[in-house]
């Protein structure tokens, strides 16, 4: 009898390799049969972050960027300074850090898939509720293009702001692809409108005024999206209106690793090696 094959996601590892191997012992990872989805931040604040992209690329994993792993690249060609609690260096100083740099920057923004009968889409951050899929698709696209390309590092020099907070058709050049990752990376609270708020990192119950979580608004289709970076929901999206899974359980910070098995739902944590 074949067994059957499983998506497993989990978020975020933010270096949090020791957590990680105990996870994949706790849902019985099985790399012959099952197929690792992971949710963006592999790496920074934890003590092993050279430890997870290790065990991501031997298990074959799909990766999506997070705003820390777009972070180290920048770090990497000098266009930002490490700040104060990240665990950078082990990267940075390794001998073949320059394969570790390429090969991060050649992972997707938006991962998705057929599962179970229902398409699953994989950002770091989410989905805003006024971009269809295909239009998420491409514009995720032309991010991985020139993260992909020989020009990639220039487009590092202009990643950072908070400006334009709402993505536009109209946007142009770097201004459009800012907007497409800040959105794809760093989305949180939200406007009506999709303006993205930079600053609340509250529990969702905890909404400013004129704001809501980016899943608390109604979609036109029936995509299940799967996010991490929002610690404080600790793995719980409440108040959603839509399909969503909520991954990053806070490990970094003391709590829990998560991983969901999304053709049926489980879910499994294990504590953080930092408690």
């Amino acid at each position: 009898m074949t067994e059957s094959r499983r998506t497993i996601v989990i978020g975020d590892l933010h270096g949090c390799r020791a957590t990680f191997e105990r996870l994949l012992d706790a849902v019985a990872f099985d790399a012959a049969h099952d197929t690792l989805w992971l949710v963006g931040d592999l790496i920074n604040r934890g003590p092993d972050s050279m430890g997870c992209l290790r065990m991501a690329r031997q298990l074959k994993a799909r990766v999506v960027l997070g705003n820390h792993d777009l972070n180290l690249l920048a770090v990497s060609q000098g266009v930002a300074q490490p700040r104060k609690g990240d665990t950078l260096d082990a990267i940075l100083e390794a001998p073949d850090r320059d394969e570790w740099i390429d090969w991060l920057r050649h992972q997707s923004l938006l991962v998705d898939d057929l599962i179970a009968g229902t398409r699953t889409v994989m950002t770091h951050a989410g989905l805003p509720p006024q971009w269809t899929l295909e239009q998420a698709r491409s514009r995720a696209r032309d991010v991985e293009r020139v993260l992909q390309s020989d020009d990639w590092a220039t487009f590092m020099s202009h990643m950072y702001g908070n400006v334009p907070a709402r993505f536009d058709e109209s946007l142009t050049g770097w201004d459009r692809l800012r907007a497409i990752t800040n959105t794809l990376t760093r989305m949180r609270f939200i406007t009506a409108d999709g303006t993205l708020d930079f600053k609340a990192k509250a529990s969702a119950q905890n909404a400013p005024a004129g704001l809501a979580p980016w899943f608390a608004y109604p979609r036109r289709d029936d995509l299940r999206i799967v996010f991490g970076h929002w610690a404080a929901l600790q793995g719980h999206a409440d108040g959603a209106a839509i399909d969503v899974i909520a991954t990053d359980s806070g490990c970094v910070w003391g709590n829990a690793l998560a991983a969901v098995v999304l053709e049926t739902g489980q879910r499994v944590e294990v504590p953080s090696e930092l408690r």
